[in-house]
């Protein structure tokens, strides 16, 4: 009996005609965490229409609404779709009455749950301060308000360029009374964003009230801070109507982006944006008698389109990541890529239902190359954020290579892909050089480490397809370096140190050493050897036992707080994205049933159709996506393959359009799962004689040696011996540029040194060389610390403070102490009376991370470490509004003599308001790493 099958039906569009847009709910993920905004946009566009309910860059308001909230300040025409970092909320309007003001406190509204609605492409609110109706559409480029004043009086409608983010520069020109235009360049995020509006009114619009440093001839209004008052006598039940095109180029794009609307149809354009999500929400269609299921299964299809947006004008024109103008030919330009996020089933989803805009996307990613130097990360703008790691550009390539689609030049492609993973920065040094990132390396070592070598696989996948056998080759050991931070013995993927393992080490907890995770989130990430994973665990029972263990593990986490770690199930955190591929690792060892199990659970449970209907951020609709592949019984583990695992579908009539013509139909029973293939005209056979596509290494790579050491200083003399993944590898190691000498047995250092090691299989293979170096302390002084650190910021321990080895400005790196909203005292033992001449100590500052210099070290001294003498005071001179990462060594000359010395740091205590942690109640840490006793 065949399980799975892909139907493909050739039949005209008319199929899906219905109104499927009438299902969509904007208000799921306004709520809890999922960050997501109800105001009117269509499918990828420029204008996100929508109002704002939270002005202070809070985490929960990063899109400018909270569910929660009960005020609005303004509607502005960008948003973000549940992201994790605030931004936009640019060109704000607010209607008023009466006395105009540009006090937010004043001119701000309250609103009520009751008198709001939301549905794709449209929204309305009454603002119960005048009693105002408001109605809000869009077209791309083009957003429509429509006011409508219950009561007489004069109307204002606010415009205030100082909303949300910081004002680089603002400037107004009044065209006429019913046409103005504006430049807005901000800084949040995206550090250098350019928006241009034309505002156009129905009727004439006085200026009566203006927030200007510079206006010349009242025709020009410029400065940074800016803001005017357009004014009205009206009747009761007049509607004023505005229209706002956006450009991202130039006044000039702003008027041509207006011709989108050329009217004052306030229904029509709403109509119009509905008929726009209608064909593009079309592309797939479920059938359900549960008005819940479809409100769910198309507001998360929908959240899928809310971006990438457009960034041209009409005629091409885009701002580069050089901040120049280009002009498009042959593809639009996009920007919003949240790619750490999206390039796990966002971007196959739209390989299924949009080819164009796919080969759109990569075309965009070329020219940031060109322009920019690299593929983007984070591209927010035309500004690169560097939020998040991995070159995940890489993945959207690959992917769209292997499944065929064109558009764009595969050449230069790979030229970009294999330029941005060459290059020396955020730890690619370290991995290249040694074939996994350190802790002593760069901070998020293991989470950078297991996603470039699933992006160097996807380079190679490039490769192959190009015929280019050396860049295969070599692109494949690296997609092998996940094995070199894979503790075998105990079967996680966890952090090294200086050429071994770092201790301790609790897979429950999040640190510096993953991003947004712990070692439970990340062991699994191997997503381009997941053969290579099984085996190394020791076959599909040990494998299957560790799945089990991870999802039926007590769910809470250690070490630092996280807000993005959410939905745990066990350590299976569908909340955030490193664990979305996990249910269905099960597929891969023949154990289907408990995929299904798993996923239809995380689809009934975490998916809502209420306002915290999402159980963590959307992040640019990586979250809905899961839902909509999910739910329809198939997901792409591995980016840059054809196949697709599947698993028992919610909606088994779901109809997938892959283009005018073309319907599939996938039908999944639970018993068995499958992979099928992308081009969907074959099928691989079931579990029983292939239970998952082959990874296609070419070849195993060996692993490097862990070098085994109870610590990175000693006083005397420190034993050493080195481990292996490949019991029949050899290891070889040199000790201060000495020949290399075949490891066979432990050895001891008794002075400083530096060692190099490298192992060789028994093919002949040779693995990267590592360095570890060890360093003998220049005295035998002890340490008794009388705070608690923060267990994140150890250092290595007490001994960490007095063992010669400085931390860099990386503090991520694990070699500061932390200390949080608490004094740092410590007693150091010289062991006899001893002469003191100068005392230093090093603190560090990074503003932005709450790490402020103590406001002053105090000294003391004792014979008996009973009975102290203050004999220095060093006050701090270091601005704590200085936001340079830096370190600062507090240094002072004394004339005792003692046998102990005891160091008192104090604490900065509360952030004051300056501080972006003032409104979190926050308190500063101390960052100390070395104290030094001459």
């Amino acid at each position: 009996m065949r399980i799975f099958l892909f139907s493909i039906l050739l039949i005209v569009n008319s199929i899906f005609a219905q109104d499927v847009a009438n299902h969509v709910n904007p208000f799921i993920g306004t709520g809890g965490h999922g960050h997501t905004f109800p105001g009117a946009t269509v499918p990828y566009g420029m204008v996100q229409l929508s109002p704002d309910t939270r002005i202070d860059g809070s985490w929960d308001g990063c899109s400018g609404y909270h569910y929660s909230d009960a005020v609005i300040y303004g509607f502005s025409h960008t948003h973000l779709n549940g992201t994790g970092v605030s931004d936009y909320g640019d060109m704000m309007l607010m209607p008023t009455m009466g006395e105009p003001s540009f006090d937010h406190k004043v001119y701000s509204s309250s609103f009520s749950h009751t008198n709001e609605k939301a549905s794709a492409g449209f929204y309305s609110v009454k603002l119960d301060k005048h009693n105002i109706d408001v109605r809000l559409t869009t077209s791309t480029r083009v957003g429509f308000h429509e006011y409508t004043f219950n009561k007489a009086g004069q109307a204002n409608i606010i415009l205030d360029l100082n909303h949300r983010d910081k004002l680089l520069e603002g400037r107004i020109r009044v065209i006429d009374n019913k046409t103005i235009e504006v430049l807005r360049r901000s800084e949040a995020w995206a550090q250098n964003q350019y928006v241009f509006a034309r505002i156009e009114f129905n009727v004439p619009m006085i200026i009566n009230k203006e927030k200007t440093r510079y206006k010349s001839d009242g025709k020009i209004y410029e400065g940074v801070e800016l803001a005017l008052s357009f004014s009205k006598q009206v009747k009761k039940g007049e509607k004023i109507l505005i229209k706002v095109s956006l450009s991202p180029t130039s006044y000039e794009g702003a008027e041509l982006n207006s011709s989108e609307i050329k009217h004052w149809d306030f229904e029509k354009a709403h109509q119009d944006a509905v008929a726009l999500w209608n064909n593009e929400l079309s592309k797939i269609e479920i059938t359900s008698k549960d008005k819940d299921k479809l409100a769910i299964f198309y507001t998360a299809l929908y959240h899928t389109m809310m971006q990438p947006n457009i960034a041209q004008d009409l005629d091409g024109k885009y701002r580069g990541r050089d901040n120049q103008i280009h002009q498009a030919e042959g593809f639009d330009y996009y920007t919003v890529f949240s790619l750490w996020d999206t390039f796990r089933a966002a971007h196959p989803l739209y390989t299924l239902i949009d080819k164009k805009r796919t080969s759109d996307y990569i075309n965009t990613f070329i020219k940031q190359y060109e322009q920019g130097g690299r593929l983007p990360v984070w591209e927010l703008a035309s500004n690169e954020t560097d939020c998040m790691i991995g070159y995940h550009s890489v993945s959207v390539i690959a992917d769209a290579m292997a499944k065929g689609i064109k558009g764009f030049d595969y050449e230069k492609a790979f030229e970009a892909s294999k330029a941005s993973a060459m290059r020396d920065v955020l730890g690619l040094e370290a991995y290249k050089n040694n074939g996994f990132i350190a802790i002593d390396d760069e901070h998020e070592s293991v989470s950078k480490t297991v996603e470039y070598a699933y992006d160097d696989w996807c380079i190679a996948q490039m490769a192959m397809l190009l015929d280019k056998q050396d860049d295969y080759q070599y692109f494949m050991k690296r997609s092998q370096n996940w094995k070199n931070i894979f503790d075998w013995e105990i079967g996680f993927i966890r952090p090294k140190k200086n050429g071994g393992w770092d201790v301790p080490f609790d897979p429950k907890e999040i640190n510096n050493n993953f991003t947004e995770g712990n070692g439970w989130q990340y062991t699994f990430f191997v997503p381009q050897d997941i053969h290579g994973m099984i085996e190394a665990y020791g076959g599909p029972s040990i494998f299957e036992a560790k799945l089990d263990e991870m999802f039926n593990s007590e769910s809470k986490t250690t070490g630092r707080e996280q807000v993005d770690v959410t939905g745990l199930i066990g350590q299976y955190a569908h909340g955030n994205e490193p664990s979305h591929h996990m249910a269905y690792l099960y597929n891969y060892i023949g154990k289907p049933q408990k995929t299904n199990e798993k996923v239809t659970y995380i689809l009934d449970n975490f998916y809502k159709n209420t306002p915290d209907g999402l159980i963590g951020n959307e992040d640019c609709g990586q979250m809905s996506a899961w839902y909509v592949l999910s739910s329809m019984g198939i997901y792409q583990v591995t980016p840059g393959q054809q196949y697709f695992n599947t698993c028992k579908s919610t909606y088994p009539n779901a109809k997938i359009r892959i283009n005018e013509n073309k319907i599939v139909v996938p039908n999944t029973d639970e018993s068995e799962n499958k992979f099928v293939n992308y081009n969907l005209n074959y099928f691989l056979k079931g579990p029983d004689t292939l239970v998952a596509p082959p990874d296609g290494l070419v070849s195993i790579f060996p692993t490097v040696p862990v070098i085994v050491a109870k610590s990175k200083s000693f006083k005397e003399e420190l034993p050493i011996q080195f481990k292996t993944w490949n019991k029949r590898a050899k290891v070889f190691y040199s000790i201060n540029q000495s020949t290399f000498t075949h490891y066979q047995k432990p050895f001891t250092l008794k002075e400083s040194a530096t060692i190099h090691f490298y192992s060789d299989d028994e093919k002949g293979n040779r693995s990267d060389t590592i360095t570890a170096q060890y360093f003998k302390k220049p005295n035998n002084y002890t340490i008794d610390i009388k705070s608690e650190y923060n267990p994140q910021y150890h250092a290595g321990g007490p001994e960490g403070l007095i063992d010669g080895i400085f931390g860099s400005v990386n503090w991520r790196k694990g070699d500061w102490q932390g200390y949080q909203n608490k004094d740092f005292e410590a007693v150091i033992d010289l062991k006899k009376k001893t002469k003191i001449e100068t005392v230093s100590v090093d603190f560090l500052q990074d503003t932005r991370a709450w790490i402020l210099m103590p406001t002053q070290v105090e000294l003391y001294v004792s014979d008996d470490n009973v009975n102290f003498e203050k004999i220095a005071v060093v006050k701090n001179t270091l601005d704590p509004k200085d936001y340079e990462v830096q370190t600062q060594k507090l240094t002072t000359k004394v004339s005792a003599k003692a046998r102990y010395v005891k160091v008192i740091a104090r604490n900065f205590g509360k952030l004051p308001v300056w501080h972006q942690g003032y409104p979190f109640d926050g308190f500063a840490f101390i960052f100390i790493d070395e104290i030094e006793v001459n």
